[in-house]
């Protein structure tokens, strides 16, 4: 294990004892001690500590005795951030169920695997999705479906700002199958009691799919509440702290950062079901938000925002997060709006968010960071396994106490993902980094994504993040595309900067990266952009780039 790290340690110890308590007794804990104080923040409505505690319960007591969801079963929670998300996470956990937290963007046919997969009977859902569940009821295990609509809590001040989710009333829905959650509370039923180990099995969120099928990672109480108070501990949060939620809570570094750790510490969520750059800074401004975990694509798009001012913006104490290279220039600009840093961090779905994390002292700009609470990283080759010199490049490989139990029914994935070292048992990222020589942790590329140019490896992060350099770049994504020549030729797409739409070519960023880059390794092909395709948590969908090209080559 590396320790040389520990020198820019933040002042804080280097070990954290994990909670043996569950995911759920921490909001029991502080509703218990801030009973009065705000949890959450909903366009222009607030619920207590007391409150959110109570809803968690009826809704839990509705699933036991009118769902007869049993302990240790399977049930998905299919919502955009809102109230309802949080209560419905914490409640299925209450009744001693486990959550399956689904990407809302998906479409029936896709959502059909998840509830295949995990045998799912009920159900918890935005109103919105009633035409992509309703037509699983009669083909799957599915059910009951629970669902919500997002305005019931919503206050008055901001009828102006509401996304039309959240505007739309209630819808009449049809029986038998759907259950009405407004009518679920008021039934005021109260939960039977559930005895919850921190070995048991809580929430199952699912990887991506972008090397195959996607994954349920199996993640306890224990694994989970692992990284809660890491990520307390390093944002030096307080139960007087406001988090402005903005990462969609299905995925794990919205789940951890802006849901778990705010009701850990007894602070404030104020969320956005949509994001929307001027009331994520109207938000920032009037509710006085402290703290901040976004992603680099939505942070670039805040801060292109006109209206942005340095007053706005005062209150914030800490801006970090991850998801693709962070521009220098940008992070000059929030600087001299905020005074603050990006601190960027690193984790998978498989380690329940992170298992690195810049110290907020002495970040490193495009950087992974270091090693976390308890978390032994090493870099290694991937075909010898064996580690690698400081500054040579290999694969992340990852022990620590967040990481997940292993995928769920997937035995054969769960052979090739871990791999034993001096008698611990390390998760194989996948990811290909290097490590510097003070500890620091950088990220190349995803070993599926190497683009190999006339049998040269070229990682498309790397071209990337040069690019940004390029003052007219405000996105970039590489891709390998298909060359009879070289095999695979390297394309980049690029979205500008508005002050320089229309005043400079894609011939002359090419010819800037021929200065700027190895022969081997410079874009030979540029194309503009207005936008990127991108998932629900914002990161760019380079695959589906680089597919659509492939297309054009093969109908020639």
């Amino acid at each position: 294990m590396q320790t040389k790290h520990f020198e820019f340690w933040p002042k804080l110890t280097k070990s954290i004892t994990v909670p043996e308590t569950s995911i759920y007794d921490n909001l029991k804990v502080s509703a218990a001690r801030y009973p009065d104080h705000e949890a959450i923040y909903y366009y222009g409505n607030t619920v207590t500590y007391k409150d959110l505690l109570q809803e968690v319960d009826y809704i839990a007591g509705y699933m036991q005795q009118c769902l007869e969801i049993k302990e240790g079963e399977k049930v998905l929670l299919f919502m955009q951030n809102s109230p309802q998300f949080i209560i419905g996470y914490y409640a299925i956990l209450r009744a001693g169920a486990v959550v399956v937290p689904i990407n809302p963007m998906l479409k029936t046919n896709e959502l059909e695997f998840y509830i295949k997969d995990c045998a799912i009977r009920n159900a918890i859902i935005g109103q919105e999705f009633k035409d992509v569940v309703e037509p699983l009821i009669t083909t799957t295990t599915l059910e009951n479906i629970l669902s919500a609509a997002y305005s019931d809590y919503k206050g008055k001040d901001m009828d102006s700002e509401l996304p039309p989710e959240v505007s739309a009333e209630r819808a009449e829905l049809p029986r038998p199958h759907f259950h009405i959650w407004a009518e679920a509370i008021k039934l005021r039923i109260n939960p039977k009691d559930v005895t919850a180990s921190s070995n048991d099995l809580a929430v199952l969120p699912y990887t991506s799919g972008t090397t195959g099928l996607p994954k349920g990672c199996m993640h306890t109480n224990r694994t989970v509440q692992a990284n809660i108070a890491g990520a307390f501990y390093w944002s030096r949060a307080t139960m007087d702290s406001s988090t402005l939620a903005t990462l969609p809570f299905f995925h794990v570094t919205g789940m951890v950062h802006s849901m778990h750790m705010p009701i850990f510490s007894g602070n404030k969520m104020v969320i956005m079901t949509r994001w929307n750059r001027e009331t994520a800074r109207q938000l920032i401004r009037d509710q006085k938000c402290t703290h901040w975990v976004t992603i680099s694509t939505m942070l670039v798009d805040f801060l292109a925002n006109p209206e942005v001012k340095r007053e706005d913006l005062k209150t914030l104490t800490a801006i970090s997060g991850g998801g693709a290279a962070f521009p220098k220039a940008l992070g000059e600009k929030l600087y001299k709006l905020t005074g603050l840093e990006f601190v960027e961090g690193y984790g998978l779905s498989e380690t329940i968010a992170q298992t690195h994390f810049n110290p907020p002292d002495r970040p490193k700009l495009q950087c992974l960071g270091i090693p976390s609470f308890d978390v032994d990283a090493r870099i290694i080759d991937p075909v010898t396994n064996e580690e690698v010199k400081t500054g040579e490049v290999g694969e992340i490989i990852v022990n620590g106490p967040q990481v997940m139990i292993g995928y769920y029914n997937r035995e054969e994935e769960n052979e090739l993902s871990f791999i034993d070292i001096e008698g611990k048992s390390f998760f194989r990222t996948g990811d290909i980094g290097r490590l510097d020589e003070e500890g620091y942790f950088f990220i190349v590329d995803r070993v599926k994504r190497m683009i190999n140019a006339s049998g040269y490896n070229v990682w498309p992060t790397e071209v990337e993040t040069a690019l940004y350099d390029h003052p007219a770049v405000q996105q970039a994504c590489v891709v390998g595309v298909p060359d009879p020549r070289k095999g695979e030729n390297i394309k980049a797409f690029v979205i500008l900067n508005d002050d320089y739409k229309g005043k400079v070519s894609e011939e002359e960023i090419i010819e800037w990266s021929k200065e700027k880059m190895a022969a081997y390794k410079y874009p030979r092909l540029i194309e503009f952009k207005n936008e990127f395709p991108t998932t629900n948590s914002g990161k760019i969908l380079w695959r589906k780039l680089q597919e659509e090209e492939r297309e054009k080559v093969e109908k020639g």
